[in-house]
């Protein structure tokens, strides 16, 4: 079983910048491996759409495919995800990229047969959860001061968001211009880019784990621990405040907007959530980040409940980027969730909270698109969605606030033993 950390805490007298954390050689690298495999991602997935629907014709089968990056990171972020633990964390990155970058160099083939493209897009989601789970058990490792680690995933955040959003604008254009198997093979590229620059530049620790611990260790004792289960529950809440992308072309349709609305509506979340974090990491602590990341949560979900307003168009783009300006608490959950888990079994804590994630989030649309069929209005079913998210986010809020003044000192490590469960 994990040993419990009493690490303590280590807060500077002013915020860093994002100089600083680039200043770190080791985030550096991580940060640029991430950075540019991401790009290279977006490309790949508007690639494959286009890829599956010219050659079949079927939209289904192209949603199917697209469906299928999420079901592989369901089965690898529950079970793979735990290989970050029982493995040193520097070697399983390198060797996940690099077949990841073998699969997606294979999906370049021209004439690929869709069966066969299908179970490589599956492949590929398999491969990654671990190496996802080892770069962020790593980075927490990184740094030892609490908020420069913060800072990093700020600026994770940022830049994760921001190439999705040139994704969005530019990404489609850009495969039409380059072919979809280039496209690809760009892809392919950034992973070998990323598994070269990990190899040279991140340090090589010993296993953080034990192949004594069971395999579901790390869900038992996150599932276990109160504080932990109010982590997840803020984090989660991004299943219903996710429900608009869903239901984007009705709702441009039902507030009488035009086609090209709905690429503003869909960047509008992503938008907002780069400019709260910005606001958030220039001008709130640590400290303070973790007291009103409850609120921050509630927000998000009220600002959905204006819908039931149907409010004109730009309203509506105003609206769902204040909730992505306030969904920009992820990050101190997230942050808060990976520091407070011990290392030894943080790969597999990690799968746990992106698991869940990724199925609120499918469950959330899934689910908005019946009710809005049901009742027949987008509007609606997203202000519904987010007077659920208040009613969950409420209690959610006031028992983390309590939990924080059971705890003797509010900090983003806390100590492990104090830690109601």
């Amino acid at each position: 079983m994990p040993t419990k950390s009493t690490r303590g805490l280590t807060l500077s007298q002013r915020a860093p910048g994002f100089s600083a954390v680039l200043a770190v050689p080791e985030f550096r690298a991580l940060w640029f491996a991430e950075a540019q495999s991401v790009f290279g991602d977006q490309l790949a997935k508007v690639a494959l759409t286009i890829l599956v629907y010219d050659r079949s014709g079927s939209a289904l089968l192209a949603a199917t495919v697209y469906a299928l990056t999420f079901l592989s990171a369901l089965a690898g972020g529950l079970g793979l995800s735990q290989l970050a633990d029982r493995f040193p964390r520097r070697p399983l990155m390198v060797t996940c990229t690099l077949a990841q970058s073998v699969v997606v160099g294979l999906m370049a083939l021209p004439g690929m047969p869709l069966p066969v493209l299908c179970a490589l897009v599956f492949a590929i989601g398999l491969i990654q959860s671990p190496a996802l789970a080892a770069q962020n058990a790593v980075t927490r490792e990184v740094f030892t001061d609490d908020e420069l680690y913060l800072r990093s995933q700020d600026l994770r955040g940022i830049t994760t968001n921001t190439l999705m959003l040139l994704g969005l604008a530019g990404g489609g254009v850009l495969v039409v211009a380059l072919g979809t198997s280039w496209a690809l093979a760009i892809d392919a590229v950034t992973f070998l880019v990323s598994a070269v620059v990990v190899r040279w530049y991140v340090k090589n620790r010993r296993t953080a784990g034990s192949s004594e611990d069971g395999w579901f260790t790390a869900a038992r004792w996150v599932f276990g621990n109160r504080r932990m289960r109010l982590l997840l529950t803020l984090s989660w809440l991004v299943g219903l405040v996710v429900i608009p992308e869903g239901l984007v072309a009705p709702l441009a349709e039902e507030l009488g907007a035009t086609d090209a609305a709905v690429g503003w509506l869909l960047a509008a979340d992503p938008l907002g959530f780069v400019i709260g974090t910005y606001v958030l990491s220039r001008f709130v602590t640590a400290e303070n980040r973790i007291r009103i990341m409850g609120v921050l949560a509630t927000c998000s979900s009220a600002t959905l409940i204006a819908f039931a307003l149907t409010p004109h168009v730009s309203i509506a783009i105003v609206l769902l980027a204040l909730a992505g300006a306030f969904g920009a608490y992820q990050i101190t959950v997230s942050a808060t969730f990976n520091t407070v888990v011990p290392n030894e079994i943080r790969g597999g804590a990690y799968g746990v909270i992106r698991t869940g994630l990724r199925v609120s989030q499918g469950i959330g649309v899934a689910i908005g698109g019946a009710v809005a069929e049901l009742i027949g209005s987008s509007t609606a079913t997203i202000a519904l969605a987010g007077l659920l998210g208040v009613l969950i986010a409420v209690p959610a809020t006031v028992a983390w606030a309590r939990s924080n003044r059971s705890v003797s000192d509010v900090r983003l490590t806390p100590n492990l033993n104090t830690l109601p469960s």
